[in-house]
């Protein structure tokens, strides 16, 4: 279900405070205003930066860069005949005011019987114990496989540059999770190293996101079973239950490795990734009992 989709239908069940957690926030933005013209509804967009916006209407001030103002702001936009939408990007930043807490509550109450609501648009969820029973959180999904390839091909435009067959399916599943800006990245800096779309530049972009975390690692050695002695039921069950022409009913579901220090654990779970065709995460417990991190 897209994100209009829902949108759509808590805003014709009368929701009137909406959260959006979405890092896309141009795309989520188009979205919602295509959304509005499809609908005949009034749309208003504020950020601090450049503070309230209405398409098509010159820039309206509305207290420029004041939350409080843009808050009142949504009154001016009601009207009898049609639903009024005011969109807040990157709000969470002002929810720490008491002032800003009070003024949406008493907005977002009274949106019910004048048809204006509020949409929070936000790369996370934090909303305040007072307004918690008053938003519905609403995701702004990630581009699936379709949308992937749809990019790809924007990209690579010459003959040659994208793979074909199970080459691409390899490109668009190392891509899942990217975002649209991501992707985009990833698919150019592979056509600029390799002249052709690659998995490898997109693992490494990856691996460059998991290190901001501070807690996971992408593992991207060569290890194989081959390298490994031993453990020979547990190669043969994972060869069976992973393999890409498994049966649609087998479904893998983990394994967890229990033994003393030395038995291979480690270097079994690294060289699963290369054996399978899957990336490698690792976790160092360490890092969650750190002074800053975890508990």
């Amino acid at each position: 279900m897209t994100l209009c989709t829902r949108l759509v239908e808590y805003i014709s069940a009368c929701f009137t405070g909406l959260w959006v957690q979405s890092h896309e926030h141009d795309e989520a933005l188009a979205e919602i205003a295509q959304m509005c013209r499809q609908e005949d509804w009034q749309l208003a967009v504020w950020d601090v930066a450049q503070g309230l916006q209405v398409p098509g209407q010159a820039k309206a001030d509305a207290g420029g860069s004041d939350p409080l103002a843009a808050i009142r702001s949504i009154n001016a936009l009601a009207s009898a005949d049609s639903s009024a939408i005011l969109v807040l990007v990157n709000f969470h930043r002002f929810l720490q005011s008491a002032e800003v807490v009070q003024a949406l509550a008493q907005q977002i109450a009274a949106g019910k019987q004048h048809r204006t609501f509020f949409v929070i648009l936000s790369p996370l969820v934090q909303i305040p114990q007072e307004l918690e029973k008053l938003f519905v959180v609403v995701e702004h999904d990630l581009p699936d496989r379709t949308q992937l390839e749809q990019i790809a091909r924007g990209v690579a435009t010459e003959d040659g540059e994208l793979p074909t067959g199970e080459a691409l399916g390899t490109v668009l599943d190392a891509a899942a999770g990217l975002t649209r800006y991501e992707s985009e990245g990833a698919f150019s800096l592979s056509l600029i190293r390799h002249q052709r779309i690659e998995a490898e530049a997109i693992w490494e972009l990856k691996s460059q996101m998991l290190k901001k975390s501070g807690l996971l690692t992408l593992h991207r050695g060569g290890e194989t079973f081959a390298d490994l002695g031993g453990l020979e039921a547990l190669k043969d069950f994972c060869r069976r239950a992973l393999r890409p022409d498994r049966p649609a009913n087998v479904r893998p579901r983990g394994v967890i490795l229990m033994g003393v220090p030395g038995s291979g654990k480690s270097a079994f779970a690294c060289s699963l990734g290369n054996e399978t065709g899957r990336p490698t995460i690792i976790l160092d417990p360490r890092g969650l009992y750190g002074s800053l991190l975890g508990v």
